[in-house]
């Protein structure tokens, strides 16, 4: 197949399930075309079946904002024509399943036929989608397009809940890619963070308000109390300055590394014995995958999609949103008896593998083929 993949070239999910998901189309000899305002963070490879195609924005003193919608329409009606494109999958609905249907409706008046295939990733629906400003436009672009993904059962249910939707949702959740996610050996590493064998406590998110770092940092601020342990933070966001305050007043910054963005993060996973994930909003909870995939135990909220990865008591606890107080004595609990970490570290290392790519990308081929 030849496939034209639309995405948001940044670290949040939506981006890296896209790339990661063309990189093993490619691999599997598909021809794989992004499109994109910039080169997509996890496009870190060379692949002859690879194609990268810059969104260009014409400046004009007339816009005050750049119209990105219509250079995207405008850009896959040309891509489509010059490549030969059989198929279509933009991921998150605002604007990329707006503009496909623009460019849709173009190639059709050219006698060109567009499928297209959208994916539902979370906060294009929970959130964003849920303004007024939005609401409209994303329930007729999910409606319009040929096939639509979510990327667990509890983000289909919240769209069907909130939007009139016509068309059947295909739930194919996201993956892991055990090529790269998995138990290194990395104990000079582990020494450097943590030279007297303490514990070591991680999260990664891109730092906005719904991922809830400050109750990270109170969750590590109370498991330290008891137990000496050190806390990764990886990532980058609104929410740092304000994180890094909280760390000051707890007096807990010795023990706390800023890590920024990180692009080999499964090094620092490898470590590492708790990932936290106290997350408002969470639709999948992939950052929660990656971490299982290196054999690390969740302590999560019972939001979203999370449940449906994190196994409470198995690979994981889940707790309330806010409730600091359970989290840090589930961690706690994990973290004082080594049988129990392990046996925990071991499940969440086999619940992982029932999302690995080479299961996940078969039926993404096989919902491409309903629609060429």
């Amino acid at each position: 197949m030849n496939i034209g993949i639309v995405c948001y070239p940044t670290y949040g999910g939506s981006g890296v399930v896209a790339t990661e998901l063309g990189k093993a189309l490619a691999r599997k000899g598909h021809k794989v075309h992004f499109i994109a305002y910039r080169q997509p963070a996890r496009l870190d490879i060379f692949n002859e079946n690879i194609y990268f195609h810059e969104v260009g924005i014409a400046q004009y003193p007339l816009f005050e904002y750049p119209p990105y919608e219509t250079a995207l329409a405008g850009t896959l009606v040309d891509i489509v024509k010059f490549e030969k494109i059989d198929l279509l999958h933009v991921h998150y609905a605002i604007p990329h399943a707006a503009s496909a249907f623009m460019a849709k409706q173009i190639l059709k008046g050219q006698g060109i036929s567009l499928p297209v295939i959208t994916t539902l990733h979370g906060t294009d629906i929970t959130l964003v989608g849920k303004q007024k400003t939005y609401t409209s436009l994303v329930e007729f672009s999910i409606n319009q397009s040929d096939g639509v993904t979510a990327v667990s059962e509890s983000l289909k249910n919240n769209t069907l809940d909130f939007f009139n939707i016509s068309r059947d949702i295909e739930v194919i959740p996201n993956f892991i890619d055990f090529n790269r996610f998995n138990k290194l050996n990395k104990e000079h590493f582990k020494k450097a963070i943590a030279p007297n064998d303490e514990k070591i406590l991680i999260h990664t998110s891109n730092f906005r308000k719904v991922k809830r770092v400050k109750d990270v940092v109170k969750i590590f601020s109370e498991v330290a109390k008891k137990i000496p342990a050190k806390l990764l933070l990886v990532g980058d966001g609104p929410e740092r300055g304000n994180v890094e305050e909280l760390c000051r007043s707890l007096n807990t910054c010795k023990d706390i590394r800023f890590l920024g963005k990180q692009e080999a993060v499964e090094e620092l996973l490898a470590i590492a014995d708790i990932f936290i994930m106290p997350s408002e909003s969470e639709s999948f909870g992939l950052a929660a995958l990656e971490a299982m995939a290196c054999g690390v135990p969740v302590i999560s909220s019972n939001v979203g999609g999370i449940p449906e990865i994190n196994i409470q008591g198995k690979t994981g606890y889940l707790s309330d949103v806010g409730n600091i107080t359970e989290m840090a004595a589930n961690a706690i609990s994990l973290l004082e008896d080594e049988g129990k970490l392990s046996a925990f570290k071991s499940a969440a290392y086999t619940q992982a593998k029932q999302f690995d790519i080479s299961s996940i990308l078969p039926k993404y081929e096989d919902y491409y083929n309903t629609f060429i």
